[in-house]
């Protein structure tokens, strides 16, 4: 058994995906295509510590071996995140992507302006929905109105350029499945190995990763005993315990605002029903003949009360 530190942090993925080699063997996996080339675009990470959120993002450019033998540059932006977190965070970002003039090809290879094709890639440390799939793949199809598959002339650089594939990672449904590949390799974030005294570390059988998976282990064993990775996941844990301490703290406002409007509420339909039950009473004896001041005696009200529920009779 071997000791890595835990890529769920973020300082440890980045650590891990800073390795040009760990790199290219987890998103060839993750992609199903051989990488020829690959560079993380600089700077384009962000940092827990200054969003004050767990969302880490880095991007790639890539050259990538389709199943034809083709050669095609395209765009990863990878996400990750350890919390449930809004989808449009994930919107806003991959729109700032489509909108960056960097992410065009020189005109010289590319006269029509269109964009370099993008795949995003999100690595959840939550589940989704009812999808109980540890790797979901999303991929675009053409199709004619018929739904029948069109193959002349695809794929196509302006369509290639306005949308885009995803992979999506759930990390809770990992537990252990090892079927393929890719499942071996993700085995480093399955949050099962964790020890139990120290989730900043995980135990795991690196014969079970296969080559692939031991270079990655390799790279998390460094992490795991790197001053300044520790340094940052402790980091990382006091902010996640400010952000679990404020949705406590605005769950139980949530919840004493609803007893409140609950009890308000109450006591506006009390007051209703008073109301109702004076101004029958009120008709009553007005009906008998008795005057304002002697409704207002009997009901043990002012005369101007016995008026106002007199005008709403």
């Amino acid at each position: 058994m071997t000791l890595i530190a835990n890529p769920i942090y973020d300082s440890v993925f980045k650590y891990m995906m800073e390795d040009d080699r760990v790199a290219k063997i987890l998103l060839s996996a993750l992609l199903q295509k051989d990488i020829i080339d690959l560079q993380m675009k600089p700077h384009e990470y962000t940092e827990m510590m200054q969003t004050r959120i767990s969302m880490l993002r880095i991007d790639f450019a890539a050259t990538v071996r389709n199943q034809d033998g083709s050669t095609q540059l395209i765009l990863i932006e990878l996400q990750k995140t350890w919390l449930a977190t809004e989808t449009l965070r994930f919107r806003q970002y991959l729109g700032t992507q489509y909108l960056d003039k960097k992410n065009v090809l020189p005109k010289d290879v590319n006269p029509n302006g269109y964009g370099i094709p993008i795949v995003s890639i999100y690595i959840l440390g939550h589940k989704l929905g009812d999808l109980e799939e540890p790797v979901i793949y999303v991929r675009r199809n053409y199709l004619d109105y018929n739904s029948n598959p069109i193959t002349d002339g695809v794929p196509d650089p302006f369509i290639e350029s306005l949308t885009h594939d995803s992979v999506i990672v759930q990390i809770p449904y990992l537990k252990g499945r090892l079927r393929n590949r890719l499942e071996k390799i993700l085995q480093v974030f399955d949050q099962e190995y964790c020890l139990k005294d120290d989730e900043h570390l995980m135990e795991l059988d690196e014969e079970s990763l296969g080559d692939d998976g031991r270079l990655i282990v390799g790279r998390l064993m460094k992490a795991a005993i790197a001053p300044e990775v520790r340094r940052a996941m402790e980091v990382e844990d006091e902010i996640l315990s400010e952000i679990e301490a404020r949705d406590t703290t605005i769950m139980l406002k949530d919840k004493m605002i609803e007893q409140k409007e609950r009890l308000i509420e109450r006591k506006d339909q009390e007051i209703e029903l008073q109301n109702s039950l004076i101004k029958n009473m009120i008709q009553i004896l007005s009906r008998q003949g008795l005057s304002a001041a002697e409704i207002a005696a009997q009901l043990n009200l002012t005369e101007e009360d016995i008026r106002r529920y007199w005008d709403g009779v």
